[in-house]
């Protein structure tokens, strides 16, 4: 299984500013925006709640930086080493797995995006920078679809069928309900592949 690897979302410990991030990663993945509060972010970072108003004017902008800063790096490693010339099927094995890739290096950041992914919580950049992303998920489609490979249902419900089975499958993964191995992998990329092309 061929993975490029492009870099993991961590903030390391060097500056407060990653501290706050990487502790607002864990504490929204696990409570959810509304159920955190800036001084629950604050102690787990290990910084006054006065630190986290020099980096962020407040919680929402504070989620909306993490969102972003999350998309990039899902969209940079799927798109990393995409094969353009490749077919459709390499081409759909690339996103699968890049995606299975970022998704085990990043299973917070990863449940993270799904969970936030909300108008009512994320601004017009942050809810752009997504859509930017999904538009390279979509233009494959399209072009899948041209080429009588890929099913014409509408793009966006394609992505509905295997985007959205690879977020509930680490989410069941990460609840430990299920074990991850490279031959459910497998088999969980076939089954998408075989749910969205023209049989």
């Amino acid at each position: 299984m061929n993975v490029h690897s492009v870099g993991k979302v961590s903030f390391v410990a060097t500056t407060k500013r990653e501290d706050i991030l990487q502790a607002a990663l864990q504490l929204f993945t696990d409570r959810g925006f509304d159920a955190t509060t800036v001084p629950m972010i604050a102690e787990s970072a290990n910084v006054g709640a006065g630190t986290i108003y020099r980096y962020f004017e407040n919680k929402e902008v504070l989620l909306n930086s993490l969102f972003q800063e999350c998309a990039e790096r899902f969209f940079q490693t799927v798109t990393h080493g995409f094969p353009a010339s490749g077919t459709v099927r390499q081409q759909f094995h690339h996103i699968f797995v890049q995606t299975i890739h970022f998704a085990k290096g990043n299973r917070e950041a990863f449940s993270f995006i799904d969970s936030h992914l909300n108008p009512r919580l994320l601004d017009e950049k942050s809810l752009k920078s997504f859509e930017s992303g999904m538009n390279f998920i979509r233009d494959f489609l399209v072009q899948g679809q041209e080429q009588g490979i890929i099913s014409p249902l509408p793009p966006n419900a394609l992505i509905s069928i295997f985007y959205g089975a690879l977020v509930k499958l680490f989410e069941t993964i990460r609840a430990e309900v299920l074990e991850e191995t490279d031959e459910l992998l497998a088999g969980v990329e076939e089954c998408c592949w075989n749910a969205i092309r023209v049989h």
